[in-house]
């Protein structure tokens, strides 16, 4: 990955060699090995966090990195183009982080943060369920409070790093309606927490998916984040800041599947000539780099207002939605530039084309990120 970035300070730049260095060596390394055999990378994020890719954007009181989002989003992107399925867990890490340093109070922040934030401690995202995806007000999924705690009881659906985390930020009911949703900081092993075979998807085969069922567990009263009835409003502000992550993971994919495609062109001959001298192909190609170039500049436009406190939801959403679309485009020429070659796993093309799909389903659909947008337009 060649991409010549605009870093805000030096210590930036230090950061995306950093990154660069550990992604070569730990994650383009490994990658082909793990996603081919759906093997999962035991010890990778003990190493990540260990360098301190897995708290970025959080305050270096608690063990973050203190960096702004434009930083680790760009971070993120990096580890993308090695590795998209440990991008994604890394950004879903984050957002599993994000209700208690957000919504936590002093106390919880103290306890939890700091080895989340070192990746001693990683984390899930638990809000979908079977019969609620994109319509998060109608989870099931229950809490009762009781003399200790709180009664889990309910199913949940779609768990990045589900039954591998030791974490969760879990979303169930405690009364009715809308506003009768609570956040939770689950234990990642409980009595009565069972997981189910991780689904058998068409990419990001290192990375488990599973459903999780809450058979009457009891989790502690101090796990509560924010107030009761809160959750809905602390899932959705964490989601901004989700789709961002996904959206910088998708460019980071469409770079990939660039630069593959071009180092192709320079070497496949045809007719006599290097096919990126063919000007059909020179053509695909700047379109392929027009695409990823407009990704990444509306991601970064979003982390920036994200940055300096100015609202950033509309611009999330288009993010998320440019990108992710740029990845499925992108990843599919690149497999039409290699041609038969490509629709083969001897190029890794082939997979960056399954894995985009799932950009555009994930962190709410691209369908819902134009109600989002087109809601925003009509206030």
């Amino acid at each position: 990955m060649t991409v010549d970035r605009l870093l805000p300070t030096e210590d930036a730049e230090d950061l995306i060699a950093l990154t660069r260095e550990i992604a070569d060596k730990e994650l383009a390394s490994r990658v082909d090995e793990h996603e081919r055999a759906e093997t999962y990378p035991e010890g990778l994020f003990a190493t990540l966090g260990a360098a301190g890719l897995l708290g970025l954007p959080y305050p270096e009181e608690f063990g973050g990195g203190g960096q702004p989002y434009e930083v680790y989003l760009q971070v993120l992107e990096e580890l993308a183009a090695r590795w998209a399925a440990v991008a994604v867990a890394t950004s879903v890490h984050t957002l599993a982080c994000f209700p208690v340093a957000t919504y936590g109070t002093p106390e919880q922040r103290e306890r939890w943060l700091p080895d989340m934030l070192a990746g001693r401690l990683v984390g899930g995202y638990s809000l979908s369920e079977p019969q609620a995806g994109s319509d998060a007000a109608a989870l099931t999924c229950k809490a009762e409070k009781v003399e200790h705690g709180y009664r889990i009881t309910g199913n949940k659906a779609w768990i990045t790093h589900g039954g591998k985390a030791d974490f969760y930020a879990l979303f169930a009911r405690t009364g009715e309606g809308s506003r009768g949703i609570s956040c939770f900081l689950a234990p990642g092993a409980a009595e009565g927490l069972t997981f189910g075979r991780p689904e058998e998807k068409m990419g990001l085969h290192a990375i488990p998916t599973t459903s999780a069922h809450w058979d009457g567990t009891v989790i502690e009263a101090d796990r509560l984040l924010g107030e009761e009835g809160q959750g809905l409003p602390i899932a959705f502000s964490a989601l901004d800041s989700g789709r961002l992550g996904i959206a910088a993971c998708a460019t980071g994919l469409a770079q990939a599947a660039l630069d593959a495609s071009v180092a192709y062109a320079k070497e496949r001959q045809t007719f006599g000539r290097k096919i990126i001298d063919h000007q059909g192909l020179g053509f695909l190609l700047a379109d392929m780099a027009a695409a990823v170039d407009s990704a990444r500049a509306t991601y970064l436009d979003a982390a920036r207002r994200r940055d300096a406190g100015r609202p950033y939801a509309r611009q999330a959403s288009v993010a998320k939605l440019v990108a992710t679309d740029a990845a499925m485009k992108v990843t599919t020429d690149a497999v039409q530039v290699f041609g038969g070659y490509g629709y083969t796993r001897e190029f890794r093309v082939e997979r960056y084309m399954r894995e985009a799909k799932i950009m555009q389903i994930f962190e709410g659909t691209n369908q819902i990120q134009r109600l989002v947008i087109s809601r925003h337009l009509a206030r």
